[in-house]
């Protein structure tokens, strides 16, 4: 058996495609191979499925190795459009049918044929069924670029020596299913499934069918309100909703203008068409089609579809189908769009644009997933690049559009988003956006102009945005919301130079209506400022107070007893903040000295000075303690290692020189030396902690905790920051846990770490686990979804920037060469640099033309080396000051700074 590559895992391989990208080979017969079973609420999705996504910047399809692919929008309401749930005999679609009028082949796994392959690519989905001589190759794919579809292209190979007629039927469903949190809510106290109850309100809409001239079918549904019965019902769930958080938050639910809901009344229509030849049939009577052979043998491809449509308003999918001859050997391909029409798009601009040089548009789409990203290229190690690339892809390919915000929007996904139904937390759109600040600004900003519109008039962020422009009504009041605002807007304007953002005017929450102001971004920003430091504020050891969680929901809430957490809540003071404080609020100064604006710079700068000597205060003689609760309560992280603020405080500078050594050796050997997969949040589990021993926060492994280890290592020992950054990758996880699917090409927020019975796997409810093992009481598997969250796409991005040691200042760029390797190629569109053994190089492209300090900060003795410094073409002096190299260039936005610096 030939040697898979590194990174491939039990279920398939890593493979170059055709257009010069990775992808991966899924190769798992999951319906006869016991190692695809995973411990899922089959509420949900069956145990089997294993997810890939296929996006753009609009949409995000979810594909299963089943064949079938589901699409996510978010305007409206964040929702799938096709609902997947067999039971109901809806089948989602993106999967079609070849038969001869005995064959049967089908692109829906297994497909009655003699080979079924599958592909996970940049933005396609491949199924290749083979078999009675006859062979069908589809590929979904999400065209690059900001259009609400999806590209279904059909190869179809006749292999026999006779001609043959043929009959390719194309099936998408178009039956909604909301993300629905209100019935999330409702569906954890009632005894109705989340599932059942999010699929009562799809069904009281009417679907209403018309033919695209003979291309296709376009669909649009109809709200019919809701039955008395249901409307009861619905009013005994809002009592219920009320009720609920007005207990846990002291408010209720209630829409603050009428754009902002809950849920979608008006979804967007859909739409399928044949992009290259009219339909030769058509059909939106899928429960007829289907009929009693079901998804396996359709009854339906015993007679042709009609060439006239006819439909009910109960109808819940659309089929076309296309006629075709092939003498032996022939192929011919065809093409179908699936997809919707939100606000500013018509169905026959799409079809007039996608008509266009239909056989080159997937080569053309996955040449843009080439360009523009965060590049690594180390000659002895090709799959760092490749992980890379796919990261880069995963991250970007989540993007969707919120048609309240008006902005693109990167939600965290998994559990959070498909499973409970909100985005969110705050914090995490602005951690997955710090990768595009080196080579997508536009998504910067949009995530900040999201984040800036959600702002309260007091300055709060809210946890979480739900629905239609609506605050998550959440127990959850973190402290550290602020913190993850200001810092990402100052390093994103310290970077690109695009100081012109700041003074940007815009709306304010709710954004609609009398209630809806108006304010520059640098406003919004300040009134956050002054919400953390007047509101949150420091409590009685001059820490910033944690509120009822920081970073940590669990803090609090998983920790604290019950009795206690009202009392925690107002007193509490939280060293991880303060700590991130010490960076986050240092970074924004310099933002504002930037701006012109010394006086608020020298304020902000005092502050973040105040709680870094407050949190050097709390070393313990081995590491800092994690937070102070109450009186009688006490400091917590004097006995055990909360990993959390210890990366900030090197970050921050709270570490002085003789802490250094003992911090680094503490961390290494108690939370880092004993994980396959990256550092535990705990160096042991707790008792008092939710969760059972080895899971979540109770010594789990947190990807995004783990993307501030690897920074602050990077400070302090290049070796263990790189090996750090290496075990946290998709190629560690699948080497350490190969028969655990999810963790090779995607995967969750959280893994299990060895002091778990499932190490290298996510949460999950156990059949020996205890109710209180639950988070916060609420049954979820992180199994049912453990995939598509992204933290394990944007923090090993982000972190490379930090091993290549780049740090943007007010005048320019320092850049501390970190990375522990003789030669490496480092590119992004903002920065680049390349290292030899011979030489150091690169590239400086900010937004705006000016003249930039740049520094090189190497040892003493390596920087006695460099003879000779080009800068911009041109020989310069160097200028050296102990180990730093120092040099001025001039850039504009169509000529980077160039320079190199040679022995």
């Amino acid at each position: 058996m030939t040697e898979k590559v590194y990174g491939s895992g039990y279920f398939g391989e890593w493979i170059e495609d055709e257009f010069g990208l990775p992808a991966y080979r899924y190769t798992c017969d999951q319906i006869n191979d016991p190692k695809a079973i995973s411990p899922v609420n089959e509420i949900w999705r069956i145990k089997t499925e294993h997810l890939h996504q296929v996006g753009n910047d609009r949409l995000v399809g979810v594909a299963s190795n089943y064949g079938y692919i589901q699409i996510r929008q978010d305007e409206g309401a964040p929702k799938f459009l096709n609902d997947h749930a067999p039971e109901h005999d809806l089948y989602a679609g993106g999967f079609g049918y070849l038969t001869d009028g005995e064959t049967i082949l089908s692109t829906f796994y297994p497909g009655n044929g003699e080979s079924f392959d599958r592909i996970f690519g940049m933005g396609y989905f491949r199924k290749i069924v083979t078999g009675k001589g006859l062979s069908a190759d589809q590929i979904i794919f999400a065209p690059y670029g900001d259009d609400p579809l999806l590209i279904s292209q059909v190869t179809i190979i006749n292999n026999r020596e006779k001609p043959v007629d043929l009959r390719w039927i194309e099936y998408w469903g178009c039956q909604m299913y909301q993300f629905s949190f209100k019935s999330f809510i409702m569906g954890v106290a009632s005894k109705l499934t989340v599932p059942e109850l999010r699929r009562r309100f799809s069904n009281r809409f009417e679907h209403h069918f018309s033919p695209i001239e003979n291309y296709g079918i376009i669909e649009k549904k109809r709200f019919k309100g809701l039955k008395f019965s249901t409307k009861l019902g619905w009013a005994i769930i809002n009592f219920f909703l009320a009720t609920f958080y007005r207990k846990l938050t002291g408010g209720r639910i209630k829409s603050p203008v009428k754009q902002a809901s809950l849920d979608d009344i008006s979804p967007p229509p859909t739409f399928l068409i044949s992009l290259d030849s009219p339909a030769d049939g058509l059909s939106t009577d899928v429960a007829k089609f289907f009929g009693r052979g079901g998804i396996v043998s359709p009854e339906g491809l015993h007679e042709p579809l009609s060439s006239e449509l006819k439909s009910q308003i109960t109808d819940t999918g659309m089929l076309l189908e296309r006629k075709l001859h092939l003498e032996p050997g022939e192929k011919q391909t065809l093409y179908f769009a699936y997809g919707y029409l939100p606000e500013g798009f018509e169905i026959q601009d799409l079809i007039t644009k996608y008509k266009e040089n239909l056989p080159e548009l997937l080569a053309q789409s996955c040449s843009h997933w080439k360009k523009d990203r965060i590049k690594l290229v180390i000659k002895d190690e090709p799959w760092i690049d490749r992980e890379l690339q796919w990261h880069n892809y995963y991250l970007r390919g989540n993007l969707t559009y919120d048609s309240f915000f008006k902005e693109h929007i990167l939600s965290q996904g998994h559990v959070y988003q498909y499973i409970i139904g909100f985005q969110g937390a705050a914090r995490d759109p602005l951690q997955h956006t710090l990768p595009f600040i080196y080579c997508e600004p536009t998504i910067v900003k949009e995530i900040l102009r999201y984040t800036l519109k959600t702002v309260s008039p007091k300055g709060e962020i809210p946890y979480a945005i739900t629905g239609h422009g609506m605050y998550m009504p959440s127990p959850f009041k973190p402290s550290d919301l602020e913190l993850w605002l200001l810092w990402v807007l100052s390093e994103y304007v310290l970077a690109t130079r695009d100081l012109a953002f700041l003074e940007e005017e815009l709306p304010t929450y709710p954004l609609y209506g009398k209630k809806a102001g108006k304010a520059k971004v640098k406003e919004i920003a300040y009134r956050c400022y002054t919400h953390l430091t007047k509101i949150t504020g420091t409590g009685t050891h001059g820490l910033l107070r944690l509120s009822n969680g920081d970073w940590n929901d669990m803090v609090v809430h998983g920790f604290v007893p019950k009795n206690k957490v009202k009392k925690v809540t107002k007193y509490a003071e939280t060293v991880l903040n303060s700590a991130m404080a010490s960076f986050a609020l240092d970074i924004y100064s310099q933002l504002l000295q930037y701006a012109n604006e010394s006086d608020k710079a020298n304020e902000v700068k005092t502050y973040a000075e105040s709680l870094r000597a407050v949190v050097h205060e709390q070393w313990t003689g081995n590491w800092f303690k994690r937070a102070w609760l109450t009186e009688d309560l006490g400091w917590i992280g004097i006995d055990e290692l909360w990993l959390e603020p210890q990366p900030w405080a090197f970050i921050g500078g709270a570490v002085d020189q003789a802490q250094k050594e003992k911090l680094l050796e503490n961390i290494d050997q108690k939370v880092r030396q004993p994980s396959k997969i990256g550092a535990l949040i705990l160096d042991k589990p707790l008792k008092k902690m939710i969760g059972a021993p080895g899971v979540g926060t109770n010594a789990g492994i947190w990807p995004s905790i783990n993307g501030t280890l690897i920074w602050a290592l990077s400070l302090v020992d290049a070796e263990i920051a790189w090996d750090e950054w290496k075990k946290n990758t998709l190629a560690a996880h699948a080497e350490a846990y190969p028969e655990v699917w999810y963790g090779i090409w995607s995967g969750p927020d959280t893994y299990n770490s060895e002091f778990s019975k499932y190490p290298g796997q996510t949460i999950f409810i156990s059949p020996d686990s205890s109710e209180e093992e639950a988070m916060l009481g609420i049954k979820i598997n992180w199994t049912d979804f453990p995939v598509m969250n992204m933290h394990p796409h944007a923090w090993p991005l982000y972190t490379i920037t930090k091993l290549i040691g780049i740090k943007f200042t007010i005048e320019g760029v320092e850049i501390t060469p970190t990375l522990p390797k003789e030669e490496y190629h480092f590119s992004s569109p903002l920065i680049g640099l390349e290292k030899s053994s011979e030489s150091y190089s690169g590239w400086y492209a900010p937004k705006i033309s000016g003249t930039w300090k740049m520094t090189l900060n190497l040892a003493e003795n390596e920087a006695k080396l460099f003879k000779t410094l080009i800068v911009n073409g041109k020989e310069e002096p160097i200028l050296r000051e102990a180990g730093k190299i120092i040099f001025k260039g001039a850039s504009k936005p169509d000529k980077p700074l160039q320079w190199s610096l040679k022995k």
